[in-house]
C-alpha cells in the first residue's frame, strides 16, 4: 500500500537482459549456415577482443515458397563457430533437410551470463510472438552414450522427423585390401553423424576388400557386416549408428540392422511426450536423452 510519496521499485536484471539480447539479435540478418560464414566469425571475435567466443545463437529454416521460421535457440560456452559447426555437421547427415535451407544469427556475449541462462531469456521473448520448432525436441543433444541406446524417444523428437541419412556417400574410404579396424575408422571419419562401436583386437587381423568407387553409408555397413564375427551387428538408430557383439538384440529406436549378409528393417517405437516436454524450452546440449 502506498501513501502518495513512497512506493516499491523492483529491478529485474534478467528482464532487462532478455529484452536487450532479443533486440540485438533482431537487428541482425540471418546468414547461410556455411563453413565459410562460420570461419569468418573467429577474426571478428578477435577484432572485438573476445577470445572465448562464447555467446548465443539462433538457427532458422526456410523451405521453398514458405516464410523463414525460427528453428532453434541455443548458447555456446565453447566458441560459437565450433558449436554452430557441430550443427552444420549434424544437419548435413540427415534425411528430409538440406543445409541450403538453414541460416543463423549469433551474438558474442562478453560477460559470463551462464548463471542467468541467456538462451532461456531469448526463448521466453520469442514465445511471446510465436514458436521455436526444434527446442526441447532433442536437436541440441550430443551422443548420449551406451546406456541410452535403448531409449524410447518421444513422438516429436528431432531424430524421428530427420533421421540419419543412410543414402549419403561416405567420404575418404580407401579402395583395396585393408584391415577391418582401418575401415571402421575411415567410415567413422567419413560420415556426419556418430558411429560408435566396440573395438576388438580381431578387427586388426581381419582383412577387407573395399571396392572402387564411392559407397553410401548403407553399402559401407553391409560390407562391414559381412566380415563381422558371429554375434556382432551394426544397428542404425534414428540419430546415430552403433556396432556391438549383441546380436540378435534389438533396440526400440532402431530402423535397420546389419547382421552378416542379412539386413532387417524395423519401425521405431515412440512414446507420447509429457505436457512439459511439449513446451518450448532449452535442453542441456550435453545431456542424455529423456527416458
Amino acid at each position: 500500500m502506498t501513501n502518495g510519496y513512497s512506493d516499491q521499485f523492483r529491478l529485474s536484471i534478467t528482464e532487462a537482459l532478455s529484452r536487450q539480447l532479443y533486440a540485438a539479435l533482431k537487428r541482425l540478418e540471418p546468414a547461410p549456415l556455411t563453413q565459410e560464414n562460420l570461419d569468418a566469425l573467429a577474426p571478428q571475435a578477435e577484432k572485438l577482443g573476445l577470445p572465448n567466443m562464447s555467446g548465443v545463437y539462433q538457427l532458422f529454416r526456410q523451405l521453398p515458397g514458405k516464410e523463414r521460421e525460427l528453428a532453434y535457440v541455443g548458447k555456446a560456452d565453447e566458441p560459437l563457430p565450433d558449436r554452430l559447426g557441430n550443427h552444420l555437421y549434424k544437419l548435413s547427415g540427415r534425411e528430409g533437410i538440406s543445409i541450403d535451407e538453414m541460416s543463423f544469427k549469433c551474438l558474442f556475449v562478453e560477460e559470463d551470463l551462464s548463471s542467468v541462462s541467456p538462451e532461456k531469456m531469448l526463448i521466453k521473448e520469442h514465445l511471446k510472438n510465436g514458436k521455436i520448432v526444434w527446442n526441447n525436441r532433442g536437436f541440441g543433444n550430443n551422443d548420449p552414450g551406451r546406456n541410452r541406446d535403448r531409449t524410447v524417444i518421444k513422438r516429436n523428437h528431432f531424430d524421428l522427423e530427420f533421421p540419419i541419412d543412410l543414402a549419403r556417400k561416405v567420404k575418404g574410404v580407401t579402395p583395396g585390401v585393408q584391415s577391418l579396424h582401418e575401415l571402421l575408422g575411415e567410415i567413422k571419419r567419413g560420415i556426419p553423424f556418430n558411429f560408435r562401436f566396440k573395438r576388438s583386437a580381431t578387427f586388426k587381423k581381419l582383412l577387407v576388400t573395399v571396392p572402387d568407387g564411392e559407397m553410401t553409408v548403407d553399402e559401407a555397413f553391409r560390407l562391414v557386416a559381412r566380415y563381422l564375427p558371429d554375434k556382432w551387428q551394426i544397428c542404425a538408430l534414428l540419430g546415430w549408428a552403433i556396432m556391438y557383439d549383441d546380436s540378435p538384440s534389438t533396440y526400440p529406436s532402431a530402423r535397420r540392422y546389419y547382421r552378416l549378409d542379412e539386413v532387417f528393417t524395423q519401425e521405431p517405437k515412440t512414446r507420447k511426450p509429457t505436457k512439459s516436454e511439449m513446451e518450448d524450452a532449452v535442453e542441456d546440449e550435453d545431456a542424455d536423452f529423456d527416458e
